[in-house]
């Protein structure tokens, strides 16, 4: 009986946090940026960072490492661009630029830089 009496008041807190999460979240305003539109490489950070790994050869491994988590980037000028999601939670741009790993791409976004690292919400890529 115990056990049925702390669950329901776990489901309870839960619900009830709920409404609280998302006012704060509503309270939220995201950072100013500048609205962009370049061409870069899309590279597997770890192993471009770690390994110095870039480039056709290095196509299929970066898509399998996209699928571990490690993040896909963008390669500008010599600056990494880290993609980031407006959304709350934020679900990454793996996804949406697997296809386009160790290739060169069109992309449009918006980029937001704080101490030091620059983002990008890309709201479109395509390969050039």
């Amino acid at each position: 009986m115990k056990r049925l009496a702390l669950a329901v008041a776990a489901l309870g807190f839960a619900l009830g946090a709920r409404p609280a999460v998302a006012q704060e979240m509503m309270k939220m305003k995201m950072a100013e940026g500048e609205e962009v539109e370049f061409t870069a490489q899309v590279v597997d950070l770890s192993c471009k960072v770690v390994y110095g790994l870039t480039g056709e050869e290095h196509r299929m491994c970066a898509q399998v490492c996209a699928d571990k988590g490690i993040p896909l980037v963008l390669l500008h000028e010599g600056e990494i661009y880290l993609p980031v999601d407006k959304a709350m939670p934020g679900t990454g741009a793996n996804e949406q630029l697997k296809p386009h790993a160790e290739q060169e791409v069109n992309v449009k976004g918006k980029v937001i830089e704080r101490g030091g690292l620059k983002t990008i919400i890309i709201e479109s890529v395509e390969v050039v």
